[in-house]
């Protein structure tokens, strides 16, 4: 009889009294109540009281901060950083997608030669910190990549210089998806290595390829842990200060993210500061949404896998 990790997970919390599983909530939940709430109060307000006065006068709550960042134009508006945050996390989170489903199917079900190292190594590349790659693919991005040979004056282009940084967020995209890689490879392959072996026997039996295999079975019934991976990349790459503010330094300043633009809300010595919890508020508005909307396969696609027998 196989005893699930997510089942004693289960059986653990549900042990737990439930007032304290409510005090829990009400702590986790207490930061972005006070974000909430200050959004919608006055410079002065924030500065000289705090958020659990707002009870006594809500007369005093304004949209005014609002307004500022979402429709007040000039250096203060997010509305237009919002779309180019979009315009970065949504191809920054398929592509990972469809290009990790396709090797994990590969790496849990196709037999070929050098399997298991290559898969070992796919892997052992989340040990690479992303901080030391940054500048290497900033300047192959902008100049490309030469070989020259030793003792000699000749030059090979490996990469030509295509000059990513200032194409949108191509630079961004393929960053993002580069160090996405080993991870959404790992925990897909969890996932569809536990799948039925009979089912894609009989897929086979009835003459179905690969291709065939992967879009009509795998897929489907891959849902869980494809979403729970979408949750983790899509939070990723919306929050990313430091890939962004390093592949589109050169570029439009249009095309920045709302977290790029967030880090100089405040303004000089501090004056518009009273600006960050509604910015902050939009900032994380749409990962809540995704959260929520996607929240019921997290769990299971992180289990993905994790069964003692």
């Amino acid at each position: 009889m196989t005893d699930s990790l997510g089942a004693r997970i289960y059986n653990r919390l549900a042990s737990i009294p439930m007032w304290a599983l409510w005090g829990l909530v009400v702590l986790w939940t207490l930061p972005s109540l006070s974000l909430f709430v200050n959004s919608f109060r006055t410079k002065s307000d924030q500065l000289t009281s705090g958020f659990w006065t707002v009870p006594r006068d809500f007369s005093a709550l304004t949209r005014e901060n609002y307004d500022a960042v979402l429709a007040g134009g000039g250096a203060n508006d997010l509305s237009q950083s919002l779309i180019s945050s979009f315009a970065i996390a949504i191809p920054a989170t398929i592509i990972p997608i469809a290009f990790a489903a396709f090797a994990a199917y590969g790496f849990a079900w196709i037999d070929f030669k050098g399997r298991e190292w290559l898969f070992i190594v796919t892997i052992s590349l989340l040990a690479i910190p992303l901080q030391v790659a940054l500048i290497p693919l900033l300047s192959t991005y902008v100049g490309g990549a030469h070989f020259t040979f030793p003792f000699s004056e000749k030059t090979i282009s490996i990469i030509p210089d295509l000059d990513l940084n200032t194409r949108g967020g191509i630079a961004v995209w393929l960053t993002h998806t580069g160090f996405a890689m080993p991870f959404s490879i790992f925990l897909l392959h969890n996932y569809i290595s536990e799948l039925p072996k009979e089912v894609f026997e009989s897929a086979r039996i009835d003459g179905a390829s690969h291709f065939t295999i992967f879009w009509r079975l795998v897929l489907p019934l891959s849902v869980p842990a494809l979403a729970a991976f979408a949750i983790f990349q899509f939070l990723w790459t919306w929050n990313d200060f430091l890939i962004a503010v390093t592949m589109l330094s050169g570029g439009n300043p249009v095309d920045l993210p709302t977290t790029v633009l967030i880090a100089n809300l405040a303004g000089d010595f501090g004056r518009n500061e009273h600006l960050l919890p509604a910015g902050a508020f939009v900032q994380a508005f749409f990962p809540l949404v995704v959260f929520f909307s996607l929240q019921r396969f997290f769990v299971r696609g992180l289990l993905a896998g994790s069964v003692k027998g």
